[in-house]
């Protein structure tokens, strides 16, 4: 499976996203800059952390109308993964790939750290070798990860399983039904604020996320491997 890391400027953890695919999972994957106008040689599409174009207006809000967006938007429709991680789930947001917005911390402070996750949905192609309400530690590092959406919408994340993550026992930056990860309706797009990709070996204090990429390639795999 080939992957590509969108690189915007001001993006700062494209490599750890680069990393945690090339050493730890093992897969191909290339860095990809913010003009390319195609994508279609690569199977999976990443949106690193960071702070795109300095996270100027609102996070994410300028990331949207670069080149490439156009093309994430037919991975997307083409039922490609797509995984917005921090920033990146920022500017899924504000390219409305996913529904709601994200909003200031809620003590207004940037934050740092390890966070324990719920996994709500495991029936999706992110989650698929998790349990359901399998408990994991990822670290966030954002100053913008409160989420919300109103109520219609929460309503609607609720009937179709789009609440892939939640964070358990302590809700970090005030989001709303402590929503930390939601997918698509078709559940090809997933944002999550905490860091997957800083959690793929016990040397980093945690290797929960690996079982996150090995789900898309599993997931991958089983739709486009034929064998004999």
């Amino acid at each position: 499976m080939k992957f590509a890391v969108i690189v915007f400027p001001g993006s700062n953890c494209d490599v750890d996203m680069y990393h945690a695919i090339k050493d730890e999972l093992g897969e191909e994957v290339e860095y990809v800059w913010h003009d390319a106008t195609n994508l279609e040689e690569f199977d999976g599409i990443l949106l690193p952390g960071g702070f795109s174009y300095g996270d100027y207006l609102r996070s994410g809000a300028i990331a949207r109308f670069s080149n490439v967006m156009l093309e994430v938007q037919k991975a997307a429709e083409a039922g490609k993964p797509i995984l917005g991680v921090c920033n990146g789930f920022q500017i899924l947001l504000e390219s409305g790939l996913l529904p709601g917005a994200m909003r200031r911390n809620q003590n207004l402070k940037f934050m740092c750290r390890p966070v324990r996750l719920k996994v709500e949905n495991n029936e999706t192609l992110f989650t698929s070798s998790y349990d359901k309400g399998e408990i994991i530690t990822i670290p966030i590092a954002h100053g913008e990860g409160n989420y919300y959406c109103d109520e219609i919408t929460l309503g609607k994340l609720r009937r179709n399983g789009q609440i892939a993550f939640s964070y358990y026992g302590d809700n970090p930056n005030g989001s709303l039904q402590d929503i930390a990860g939601i997918v698509n309706e078709k559940g090809n797009v997933l944002g999550m604020m905490p860091h997957p990709e800083r959690a793929v070996s016990s040397l980093l204090g945690s290797d929960d996320g690996l079982k996150l990429f090995k789900s898309i390639v599993r997931n991958w795999r089983e739709s486009h491997v034929v064998t004999s």
